[in-house]
Order: C-alpha cells, then structure tokens, then sequence
C-alpha cells in the first residue's frame, strides 16, 4: 500500500488533503506577533499588516509534523512530494524526518522542482494512481517525468520580497533597481532559484511575452496552465484572457497564492505556470 504525504505548498489545507485520502503539513508563516501555519492563517487580517509595512517570514515545518506524518503510515510504502528544494528547506526537513524513522526504507522523498500549481497537480495525479494500485516504484516513475516536463514563471509587483528573500540568481537580483518596469522572472530547471526573463512595461505585455515563449513549447489538451495570484485576481483573469485565446484546447486554472509564497513573491505577484499530463 502506498500512502502519499506532502506539504502546502501544492495548495492543499490538511483538512482538504485528508478528505481526498492523503496528508499535507503545512509550513509556517509568520507576520508581526502572528505566529501561525500557511492556509490556515486568516488571509484579510495577514494582508492588512502588509499594507500596514511588517513583513512575513516563512520557514519549512517543523520537523517533529512531518516524522508525526510518516510515523502514522509506518506500515505503507510512503511517498513525500515536496516543494523545490533550494526554495524552502522543506524538502532538507523531510529527508531528515525520514532517516530518523524506522521505516525509513519505505519512505520516498520526492523533490518536485516546482511549487503551487504544479506541485499540486503531481499530488493529485500520484494519488489517482495509488488508488488505481499502481506500486510506489511506477509513482515515483511518473513524478520525475512530471517534473521534467514543468515551467514556472513570476511575475512580482514587489521585487524587494523576492531580494529579501535570497531566492534569486545574482543576475535576477540586479534587476530589482528597474523599479518601473514589469521583472519577469523563471524558476530554474533545477527548482532552486528564479532567474531574469524579461522585462516589460506592463503586466499584459509581460503575460504576453511569456505566451510567446511557450508558444513553442505547443501547449495543448495535453498541458495544464495554473495562473496563481497573491491578492490580483482582476489581473490573473486578464492572463487567463490572454492564454485562452493563445491555446487551443488548453486547460487553465485560476489559484489563489497562501500567505508563505505571499512572503516569498510579494502582494499582487502572479504566478504562470504549466505542466505535462
């Protein structure tokens, strides 16, 4: 039997992962003297001390959540799909969380190189196939193959939370001080860092310049885009305009960001992102 657990960056609350068969630890966010955990910090209240100037921090979770995840499945093959690593310590937790366990040489972790739209989707699908019996070694199988055929772009409003948070390639972080235009960033193919794509005047024609772009990659039925926003969903259904008259049979979904990837990209970013059936 094959259990799959992973974290809220795939945009899952733990009570929604446990309704469709599967665990979900959240990761901590913090703002102020608010301590608490990503999806289940109260949004309006998180985005008025931004607006008020106190910034978030996010952290991975703690690791005595994700040993208790793994110690109730200690007699199923576990498989952890994680965020990116190099983006959060999420992932270094859970291997650590692993070789702390028994059974450890059941427990699977995944990096998925991706986060949010994507990242969600891969624990979707890995459950589909678990419930369709398929063994924990064909999952993992499928996963690679998923995270190898993945693309992740931003589009941040407020580049000063992505500088702050050092995810960024030395080239991505000089472009911070071209305040007046639209930086368009791309996760690396390893997931650990986000690089400079573009710049624009204008958040249509940064959308835009990222539909060229995947104009050659022939997205289709066989493709599924996730536009996810912090807070601008007016701009998010602009993009989805803009996608929807691009791609033909192109299945897109409109996500709303939670608060640690608010810390991470800033209020009103928009994230485009696609993966492979």
């Amino acid at each position: 039997m094959v259990q799959i657990i992973t974290d809220t960056s795939s945009l899952y609350t733990p009570s929604e992962a446990e309704s469709a068969g599967f665990a979900s630890v959240p990761l901590c966010i913090s703002i102020g003297d608010c301590h608490e955990r990503d999806l289940l910090i109260d949004m309006k209240s998180y985005y008025e001390k931004i607006h008020q100037g106190l910034v978030p921090t996010s952290s991975q979770p703690p690791l005595g959540d994700v040993m208790e995840a793994f110690e109730a499945y200690e007699d199923s093959d576990i498989i952890n799909i994680s965020m990116a690593d190099g983006l959060s310590g999420t992932y270094q937790t859970a291997c650590s969380a692993r070789n702390m366990m028994k059974h450890r040489d059941r427990i699977f972790v995944f990096n998925s190189r991706t986060l949010c739209g994507p990242h969600r989707y891969m624990v979707q699908k890995a459950q589909e196939m678990k419930e369709q019996g398929l063994s924990a070694d064909q999952i993992l199988a499928w996963l690679e193959q998923a995270a190898a055929n993945s693309e992740s772009f931003l589009i941040p409003q407020d580049f000063s939370f992505l500088k702050r948070g050092g995810r960024l390639t030395p080239l991505a972080a000089a472009t911070g001080s071209v305040l007046k235009l639209k930086p368009i960033m791309k996760l690396t193919a390893d997931g650990r860092r986000l690089d400079k794509f573009g710049l624009k005047r204008t958040m249509a024609s940064a959308a835009d310049s990222i539909i060229q772009y995947l104009k050659k990659k022939q997205l289709g039925k066989n493709h599924i885009l996730y536009i996810s926003h912090a807070n601008a969903l007016q701009d998010a259904e602009k993009i989805r305009a803009l996608f929807e008259q691009a791609f033909e049979q192109l299945e897109i979904q409109v996500l709303e960001l939670s608060a640690v990837f608010v810390a991470q990209g800033g209020p009103k970013c928009v994230a485009i992102q696609y993966i492979r059936r």
